[in-house]
């Protein structure tokens, strides 16, 4: 294996949660994890997602890096060309770049901005996420900004008291929270950033205060979830494993509330005692609490609480609605909506009838 497989095999199984599970190098399998398919970016088709430095002085309590890799690195320059020729024998069609810090952030966040820059001069111009680091500098964000069609940098959890109990090197208020801001002003509309559930014990109810206030405040186009997962040889090698299931009820609620209008308050409401969602979709929770919605007279509002109908859904639903009110199943069915759980939740009722709001 040469030097260049040897680092591609290692610095894409590198990063548990925002980088890629562990796997072969996409010269030996070209279905391997480190290569992945992102719907969400700009079509791309496989991203090659691959850290520049695989070790780190950082002590994240659930992440292996610091431990457990060989000290592999790429350069700048040699990264850049390692992706442009696996991008023009078509294995990969994006770049997400991130790094472990092995000692100073700038010198990292300069190495990360430099690979982008190699690569739009040597005339890529497809999609690349770079990753902002903790403690980035003001200038390395907007030189990221300026070169990615994406950029990053990751909450991990809820608030600085949760982020001391996993992670004692980083402070929340000043090297995320304010690295996050600079990241909305550089890249507005176009930047992201994760939550690791679980790995701190937060409730969901702390991770739906913090998802409403980053929709509120810096305005991410998409928030990720990563369940937790135990790594041996870290300080959380005997934490319990978040269940799969709860990021995907936090994928679901996060909808709401960035696609469907559910408000964080509203979305409260399907937490139990504890502050927790059960394993079932926030929105049936929401929905069997509530009456069922007249489909000829309810507000697209209040349509977009029915489980099954979504905003294409509900668009359809309004503009058939206006030729001829709708009178069963066959109804919606015609409107493109598939399954039970609308049926369920809907009536009939004539145009007279008077309709009262789900929600106030």
């Amino acid at each position: 294996m040469s030097m260049q497989e040897q680092k591609l095999t290692h610095l894409t199984a590198a990063g548990r949660f925002d980088i890629c599970s562990p796997g072969e190098c996409i010269r030996f399998l070209s279905a391997a994890p480190c290569i992945t398919y992102n719907r969400q970016a700009g079509g791309c088709g496989r991203m090659l997602k691959v850290l520049l430095h695989g070790t780190c002085s950082y002590d994240c309590a659930y992440c292996a890096i610091r431990l457990q890799r060989e000290r592999l690195s790429f350069s700048p320059e040699e990264l850049a060309a390692t992706f442009l020729g696996l991008w023009r024998e078509g294995l990969v069609g994006g770049l997400f770049l991130s790094s472990g810090i092995p000692q100073d952030v700038d010198e990292v966040m300069h190495d990360i901005v430099e690979t982008g820059e190699i690569l739009r001069q040597r005339g890529y111009d497809g999609y690349l996420h770079l990753k902002v680091l903790p403690g980035a500098a003001r200038a390395d964000i907007h030189d990221a900004a300026r070169v990615a069609n994406r950029i990053s940098i990751n909450l991990e959890t809820t608030s600085p008291d949760r982020l001391g109990s996993i992670a004692g090197v980083k402070d929340y208020r000043q090297d995320i929270l304010k690295r996050q801001a600079w990241v909305a002003e550089e890249k507005p509309g176009s930047h992201t950033t994760q939550v690791v559930v679980g790995a701190a014990d937060e409730t969901d109810r702390e991770i739906l205060a913090c998802v409403a206030d980053q929709y509120r405040r810096t305005r991410p186009a998409r928030i990720y979830f990563s369940a937790f997962r135990a790594l041996p040889g870290t300080p959380l090698a005997s934490h319990p494993d978040t269940p799969g299931w709860r990021a995907r009820r936090w994928y679901q609620a996060d909808h709401l509330l960035r696609d469907y209008g559910v408000s964080a308050d509203e979305l409260r409401a399907a937490l139990d005692e504890e502050g927790f969602f059960g394993n079932r979709d926030p929105k049936e929770v929401l929905a069997a609490s509530s009456g069922p919605v007249n489909v000829n007279l309810a507000p697209r509002r209040d349509l977009l609480r029915v489980p099954g109908i979504g905003p294409k859904g509900a668009d359809r639903i309004l503009a058939m609605r206006r030729e001829r009110p709708f009178t069963g199943p066959n109804d919606l069915k015609r409107a493109g909506l598939r399954g039970k759980a609308a049926g369920r939740c809907v009536t009939f009722g004539g145009r007279d009838t008077v309709q009262t709001r789900l929600f106030p």
